[in-house]
Parts: structure tokens; C-alpha cells; sequence
């Protein structure tokens, strides 16, 4: 594999694909006016979490989940004593969330890594993709708990304790669907973060 440290301006995704996997996922939860409702740690969360899983094993990635649910998806950089590169952003939609709403950043940059695959790029870090649980916070409230406790602005036991109107917490609800992770929440380094991001309103 070929190893490259200068931009290279000829490098693009495949914007077909990238389009193919959000229309894939579209069907996911999808509602009568084009939007979803996916809610976090639903059957149907578990659903798209699956497929967007079994696409990166297909793309030669390592998964890992946290204690948080958080599910990154690791291609492998030349340099195993670097810390990632990390982009992504959540899976879990509004009641009547838009089709690109979160998934948008988790598919795009999971483009990234495929069309590096294409072309046979080996980069210097190691580049992750990562879903975070409940971020828009309308299944379990606070929004984006399971990042927030990666970042230390909560504890993993508040985290796993947040209940729905049902009285079912975060952490009954990641065993149920099997997205109970074993590896520790956050505390690790990361070399640079990105999140492609489009918060989708009336129009868009």
C-alpha cells in the first residue's frame, strides 16, 4: 500500500455510494413524509447500528463497543502508536427526524474510508468512525449523554441510568439490543476529531 502525507486534490468519494447508503438507511424507520423515526436504543436503532456494522467488517474494519454503546469502526493506519483520527456522529433520530440527520456524518465519513480502500491509501493514524448513543436525547434525556460521558462531563453510572418515560434505562436497553459494551468509556487520546453534520429543519 501506497503511504501519502500531502493533500492529494485528485482524491474523491464515491458520492453515488455515499447516496445508495443514506437511501438504505432512509428505509430504516422511515415515515410518510420522507423523515424517520428512529428512536436511540429501539429495535430499529438496532437495525441500522447492525447494518452500518456489518458494512465496515465488510471494509476490513475492527468494531468495538463501549460502555456507552458507542460503536467505532477502525481502519488501521502504518503507525500502530498513534492515537485515531475520529469522525461520525449519531444514528438516532428525532420522532419526526430528517433521512440525513446525524447518520449523514456517520455515513460520510465511513465513505472516507472506503474510498481510501479504492485506492489502496494507507494513512500515518489510524482512522475511526464512531456512532454515538443517544444523542439527540429524545428516547433518554440528557441529549448526547453517551459522548458526554466519553468526554467526562458525566459519569458512566449516571449515563447507564437514565431512564425513559417507561421507566427502562440506557443500560437495560443496551444489553436488549446487545450493544453493551465491554471496553472503558472515553479516557484514551485521539489525535483530531470531525463530525459532517446537517441539522435538518422544515425546509431542510
Amino acid at each position: 500500500m501506497q503511504s501519502t502525507r500531502l493533500l492529494d486534490t485528485s482524491i474523491r468519494v464515491d458520492g453515488q455510494r455515499l447516496w445508495d447508503s443514506l437511501m438504505t438507511m432512509a428505509r430504516i424507520g422511515a415515515t410518510p413524509e420522507s423523515g424517520v423515526c428512529c428512536l436511540a436504543l429501539t429495535d430499529l436503532d438496532k437495525e441500522g447500528r447492525d447494518l452500518i456494522v456489518r458494512w465496515a467488517k465488510e471494509a476490513g474494519c475492527t468494531v468495538s463497543v463501549d460502555q456507552m454503546g458507542n460503536v467505532f469502526m477502525r481502519r488501521a493506519g502504518r503507525n500502530l502508536d498513534v492515537p485515531p483520527v475520529v469522525t461520525g456522529s449519531h444514528a438516532d433520530s428525532q420522532p419526526t427526524g430528517g433521512c440525513f440527520d446525524g447518520i449523514y456524518g456517520v455515513l460520510g465519513g465511513f465513505e472516507v474510508i472506503r474510498s481510501l480502500n479504492d485506492r489502496a491509501i494507507e494513512t500515518e493514524h489510524p482512522i475511526e468512525v464512531v456512532i454515538w448513543t443517544n444523542e439527540e436525547g429524545s428516547h433518554f434525556a440528557p441529549a448526547m449523554v453517551a459522548s458526554g460521558v466519553f468526554a467526562g462531563k458525566f459519569t458512566l453510572d449516571y449515563g447507564l441510568s437514565r431512564k425513559d418515560v417507561d421507566g427502562k434505562t440506557i443500560g437495560e436497553e443496551l444489553k436488549r439490543i446487545g450493544y453493551a459494551g465491554d471496553v472503558p468509556c472515553g479516557g484514551r487520546a485521539l489525535h483530531a476529531t470531525f463530525e459532517l453534520h446537517i441539522e435538518q429543519g422544515p425546509i431542510l
